[in-house]
């Protein structure tokens, strides 16, 4: 029954982040299953796989979050308990290693949700933590990027686009939202999710991640999904709550991957990913765009992946 699937971010991503994405999302994956394998729960393991992905500056989340149109840096973050439906989310955070901690901060210390910018900061200040500065957060990719979009002006379309780009300033660029699902051996689970954003997004902008059923959702009784992708249109049809609708009408954890997917492409014309883990220990993986760094860990199995055809779950 326990099962860890993490994901490292659904986008165009080049040939040059291929072997550093892999086995970033392998890495998570191992450390959630030693939470497991010690009798931890979902919660603490979900959260133990998105701090290792923050960690990693491979990824748009904590450490390699890219910038905004003011060359700064807002995050967004979320987790949530499947056993109560307790969560905690915040957005638009910045000199925080690990946006996710804060949001468990939020759930387990607040009688909310959802804080943003300065509240949700003084929270992590309150809790005793040290901030970090934009030269630990900010890599030099992510400086690159930010010239090149910010002159461009095509982040969302090249980013996202199912296609390759060809107007890339380098081979090195990052831009991953990262998340996980877990099911534990009592048969708990739990969801989070982390991003940095966008690339010259505007000064306050607030994605998917963060906001309940659309950047992940979970409840005990069907299952946990993580989504990545066009942040705006994931929020539209709140995907990852869609995601687990279907599972609640009879529809595998794969076959709502790819329903819950189409939907979205259908209406509103985005692209994403979502990865998806139900009470037995299944699970869903699926996207729409060129690649997305995926890996499962089980008792039985270790399997990752970043391309469509290596999708064999």
């Amino acid at each position: 029954m326990a099962c860890v699937v993490v994901h490292g971010g659904a986008w165009a991503i080049p040939d040059g982040l291929v072997e550093s994405s892999v086995k970033g999302v392998q890495e998570a994956a191992d450390k959630a299953w030693s939470v497991l394998s010690a009798n931890g729960s979902a919660l603490d393991a979900v959260e133990e796989a998105v701090r290792c992905l923050e960690d990693n500056p491979t990824f748009d989340a904590g450490r390699g979050a890219v910038l905004n149109e003011d060359g700064k840096v807002e995050m967004d973050a979320i987790i949530m308990d499947g056993k109560n439906l307790k969560c905690g989310a915040v957005a638009c955070v910045s000199g925080i290693a690990n946006p996710v901690s804060l949001a468990r901060l939020v759930m387990d210390k607040t009688d909310h949700v959802l804080l943003v910018g300065a509240g949700a900061e003084r929270l992590w200040d309150e809790a005793g933590y040290t901030r970090v500065t934009d030269d630990y957060l900010v890599t030099e990719a992510a400086r690159q990027e930010f010239q090149h979009f910010m002159k461009f002006d095509k982040a969302v379309v090249s980013l996202f686009n199912t296609q390759p780009v060809e107007e890339r300033p380098t081979d090195t660029l990052d831009h991953e939202t990262v998340g996980a699902v877990v099911v534990d051996a009592k048969g708990d689970i739990a969801c989070a999710t982390s991003t940095g954003g966008i690339t010259g997004k505007k000064v306050g902008r607030v994605g998917d991640t963060p906001i309940v059923g659309s950047g992940a959702y979970c409840d005990n009784s069907v299952g946990a999904a993580s989504t990545t992708g066009h942040g705006e249109s994931i929020m539209k049809v709140t995907l990852a709550r869609k995601a687990l609708w279907l599972m609640e009408r009879g529809k595998t954890p794969k076959e709502a991957a790819q329903e819950a997917l189409a939907e979205m492409h259908t209406k509103v014309s985005g692209c994403g990913g979502i990865i998806i883990v139900n009470p037995d220990g299944h699970t869903g993986i699926h996207f729409t765009t060129k690649r997305m760094p995926w890996a499962v860990r089980s008792r039985y199995q270790r399997k990752y992946g970043i391309e469509p055809e290596d999708q064999t779950m």
